[in-house]
C-alpha cells in the first residue's frame, strides 16, 4: 500500500485520517506548550500559575480556555487540507505544510506580542502588570491567551497552500 486513493478501501483512508489528526494534534500540543512558555517569558513578573491556583473560578476560566484551544485544534487538524492519492508517508510528513504551520504559528505568534506590547504602550492609564494581584484576572488573560492561541493555531492548520 505505497499510495492512497480509489483502490484502497475506505476503511483503511479513514484510518489515515483519524492518525492524520491526531499526528497534526500533537504537533499542536508542542506548539501550545512553547506558546505559553512565550507567555511565561512576555510576562515573567505575573505569577500565573501560583495565581491560577488560588481561585476556583480562575481555575475554572484556565479549564475553560483550555477546551476551547483544544477544540480549535481538533477543528483544525481534522478539516486541514490533505492530499489524497499520493504517497502515504506524504501524506503525514507533507514538510512543506508542516513548515507553513510553523511558519504561521511564529508569524502569529509574534504579531500577537507585538499587538500586546504596543496596546500596552498606547493605554499608560492601565496597567497590565496589575492582574497579578487578583488571581480570577490572572485566569481571564490566561483564558483570553488561550482562545487566541487556539484560533492561530487552528488558522495555521487550515491555510490552504
Amino acid at each position: 500500500m505505497n499510495e492512497l486513493g480509489l483502490s484502497v478501501p475506505f476503511w483503511i483512508t479513514a484510518l489515515l485520517w483519524m492518525a492524520k489528526t491526531i499526528w497534526l494534534t500533537v504537533i499542536c500540543i508542542f506548539l501550545a506548550w512553547l506558546g505559553i512558555r512565550a507567555l511565561d517569558a512576555m510576562t515573567p513578573h505575573i505569577p500565573h500559575r501560583q495565581r491560577i491556583g488560588e481561585s476556583p473560578i480562575a481555575t475554572g476560566l484556565f479549564i475553560a480556555g483550555f477546551y476551547i484551544l483544544a477544540g480549535l485544534v481538533i477543528h483544525g487538524a481534522s478539516t486541514a487540507p490533505t492530499v489524497i492519492g499520493g504517497p502515504v508517508l506524504g501524506y503525514f510528513f507533507d514538510f512543506r505544510r508542516l513548515g507553513l504551520l510553523a511558519l504561521s504559528f511564529l508569524v502569529s505568534l509574534l504579531i500577537g506580542i507585538a499587538l500586546f506590547y504596543l496596546v500596552d504602550k498606547l493605554t499608560p492609564k492601565i496597567p497590565f502588570a496589575g492582574i497579578k494581584n487578583d488571581p480570577v484576572a490572572a485566569g481571564i488573560h490566561v483564558f483570553g491567551y488561550l482562545v487566541f492561541f487556539g484560533l492561530i493555531l487552528n488558522a495555521a492548520l487550515t491555510t490552504p497552500l
